[in-house]
């Protein structure tokens, strides 16, 4: 199933109900006296957080969404009903934006959380509302305001405490399904995982954090290369990194030019991403190759980088409660 992270989606709040003309029969007095109610107000349009929901799926297939129009307003002082109002559930960390200008509306963020996208008309006034002392059979009502329309850009950027990153088939599905109940699709080629995959990991009772599988980047990722432009946004959500480097794929045998690819996709997205902590995890360390180039590989890695490293093997979970361990520690600390 194909992960969906955006949707233009249009809205149209409803239109508010007219104001009414009436006049009630009553003796003595002009014109029976003015009894025309207001007309009730359009239904809004509203966004919903909802921590049920991964995807834009359901909006990105809907498209449109339009709520009820507010009723007229009657005889005997009766105001129109108000419109219905139209809920939209979207996934925890749905950013809405105008499509046209790219304006930023709302950063839904967190659960429950909720904004009105289109507003509903205001109603019009009926015929009583304009009553005075020289004028006391008013014939004239007020029409409702239209409600708003607009056209949104829907922008799913994940919420995770902790990103997996590293180049491809370097083992991030794999961790992410050994350390907590989530289940991606894992084999021994490029480009597995095409949706970042989020899990909850446990540490010791009551304490745990989010992690979340970032699909393989590639050089030039920034630039739109590979499948990593999509998935960068989903970064930039996150508190900490685990980068993951395969010290046996023969694809990409450098762990140093490695690491500096994948740090220098971060920063030309975005320079701030460099700044947060970072843990460097050599994987598949029960390959017995993997175990002989290891020291060589840190002594490597310490001469460009200052964040701590380890050695696991998500096959086997050698070391894997220790890097989860560290990765809590480091997301406590200031």
């Amino acid at each position: 199933m194909k992960f969906i992270d955006e949707a233009v989606v249009e809205v149209q709040a409803g239109n508010g109900g007219n104001g009414c003309v009436s006049f009630r029969r009553e003796k003595y007095v002009p014109m029976g006296g003015p009894d025309g109610g207001d007309g009730g107000r359009g239904g809004d349009v509203i966004f919903e957080t909802d921590e049920g929901l991964t995807t834009l799926m359901d909006v990105k297939f809907h498209r449109h969404f339009r709520a009820g129009r507010g009723g007229h307003g009657l005889g005997k002082q009766m105001y129109g009903a108000a419109g219905k109002d139209v809920i939209v559930r979207v996934p925890v960390g749905t950013i809405v934006k105008d499509a046209g200008t790219m304006e930023v509306m709302a950063d839904l963020d967190s659960y429950p959380l909720s904004c009105v996208v289109a507003a509903g008309g205001k109603g019009g006034k009926g015929n009583m509302r304009f009553t005075s002392s020289t004028n006391q059979a008013p014939r004239k009502a007020t029409k409702g305001t239209e409600g708003e329309r607009r056209k949104l850009m829907l922008e799913l950027k994940l919420l995770a405490d902790v990103g997996v990153i590293g180049l491809p088939n370097a083992g991030k599905s794999t961790l992410v399904a050994s350390v907590s109940n989530a289940r991606p699709k894992i084999a021994d080629y490029p480009f597995t995982t095409k949706s970042p995959t989020l899990g909850v990991v446990s540490v010791k009772k009551g304490a745990g954090f989010v992690i979340v599988d970032i699909p393989g980047l590639i050089e030039h990722a920034h630039e739109g290369a590979g499948l990593g432009f999509q998935f960068l946004r989903h970064i930039e959500r996150t508190r900490a990194f685990i980068h993951l480097i395969d010290l046996i794929d023969p694809a990409y045998p450098d762990p140093v030019k490695n690491y500096k690819t994948i740090r220098g996709e971060l920063g030309s997205y975005n320079e701030a991403l460099l700044e947060r902590p970072e843990i460097i995890a050599l994987t598949k360390m029960d390959v017995p190759d993997a175990g002989e180039l290891r020291e060589e590989a840190i002594k490597a890695l310490k001469k460009v980088t200052k964040s701590a490293i380890m050695c696991i093997s998500a096959a086997t979970h050698d070391g894997v409660k220790e890097l989860m361990i560290e990765a809590w520690k480091t997301l406590k600390r200031p």
